[in-house]
């Protein structure tokens, strides 16, 4: 299977892919339109000027200003801006974003998701291939509010990367529902989930982002993830991912994303199985 996605998967069209799933889901100009001129003002001119004082600080050439453009361009060219942007500037808006809340920590959305997901119910599993490789993995919770109420009817959306690291709808021959599903809370805000233990994986490293990261001298690594985006009735929607313990690239995610709440602690059974419980507090959605 891996081998099949290998010699087809791009970074171009992994990127096409998540640019138009972008423009699809997202409408980012109706939620700022009302946002001031002074605001704007003062973003892009910090922005600039940070970038100006980088110019000067490393006295940067006419060469290198001509392949920034060039690379910028290439990023345009690829689709790959929603990758780059997520994998590089997220994780501090979702910081910023959040820092008010009491309940669970989140992480960044990345460039991955899509709404829609089959419903599974409280206790289901989510849809995989006959044979889908990586170690089984049943995950139980409870979703509760800040004041400890059980959260009935909680969604919890997931969604994750396969045993070779790749994504259904952003890489060929994999169904188009692999390894996504919605999953409703019953009345006492408890689900099960069963699913695969994905894999770590590299980001696209054939197109733009990947000459960056070869030019700096980086890696390209994510440790392996579940997605989740956890909603309820009058409460702030989550979205975390959640990482597994002793994973290499929990300390230097290229997405910089990972935090300790976020880590895992699975049993591994004799039967090469594992099981976890991973519980949500949600904050109460603000006014």
């Amino acid at each position: 299977m891996s081998s099949t996605i290998d010699e087809t998967a791009s970074a171009a069209s992994s990127g096409t892919s998540a640019t138009e799933r972008f423009h699809t889901d997202k409408s980012p100009y109706d939620a700022v339109k009302d946002v001031p001129a002074e605001r704007v003002d003062a973003l892009a001119r910090e922005v600039l000027d940070a970038v100006y004082a980088t110019v000067r600080k490393h006295k940067v050439t006419y060469d290198e200003f001509n392949a920034l453009k060039a690379w910028m361009i290439g990023v345009g060219e690829d689709g790959e801006w929603p990758l780059f942007l997520d994998v590089w500037l997220e994780h501090v808006v979702e910081d910023v974003n959040t820092e008010h809340r009491e309940g669970n920590k989140g992480s960044i959305e990345g460039p991955y998701y899509v709404p829609g997901a089959p419903e599974q119910g409280a206790h289901g599993t989510i849809p995989m291939r006959d044979g889908e490789g990586g170690t089984p993995l049943a995950w139980s919770g409870r979703i509760t509010s800040t004041d400890g109420s059980a959260l009935g009817g909680a969604k919890v959306e997931l969604w994750h990367a396969d045993a070779d690291g790749f994504y259904s709808q952003f890489a060929p021959g994999i169904p188009e529902w692999n390894l996504r599903g919605s999953f409703t809370t019953g009345e006492d805000g408890t689900f099960e989930i069963h699913t695969i233990q994905p894999a770590p994986y590299q980001i696209p490293t054939d197109g733009s982002c990947g000459k960056l990261i070869k030019a700096a001298g980086w890696h390209a690594w994510r440790p392996a993830h579940l997605h989740v985006k956890v909603s309820a009735p009058g409460h702030e929607l989550l979205t975390a991912q959640l990482y597994f313990p002793g994973d290499e690239h929990n300390d230097d995610d290229i997405a910089s994303a990972v935090k300790p709440e976020l880590v895992l602690d699975p049993t591994t059974h004799d039967d090469g199985t594992a099981s976890v419980r991973y519980d949500f507090v949600l904050d109460p959605a603000k006014g």
